[in-house]
């Protein structure tokens, strides 16, 4: 896996809603990659820091908590964000 380009940093926590965000639509692609990343087998360590750009060496807590809120959201986008997405 090769690091993504990003234009948009990355949030330590995916601002939450019910509703799709801004943050959703520039961080689409970092989802996906998250999804497929954890789908293929990589650990908690490797997303952080090929996916979301985050060294969990030097930042372990950081790193820990913006993988579970992006790969949470990622999930809810897959359940119900895709639909919404869909309607727009």
């Amino acid at each position: 896996m090769g690091s993504i380009n990003r234009n948009e940093p990355i949030a330590d926590s995916v601002p939450w809603s019910d509703q799709l965000t801004s943050y959703d639509e520039e961080h689409l692609v970092v989802y996906l990659r998250l999804l497929d990343a954890q789908a293929d087998g990589a650990s908690d360590e490797e997303m952080a820091r090929i996916v979301l750009g985050i060294d969990p060496t030097r930042e372990p807590a950081r790193a820990r908590t913006a993988l579970e809120s992006h790969l949470r959201r990622a999930k809810w986008m897959t359940e119900t964000g895709c639909r919404r997405l869909l309607e727009q």
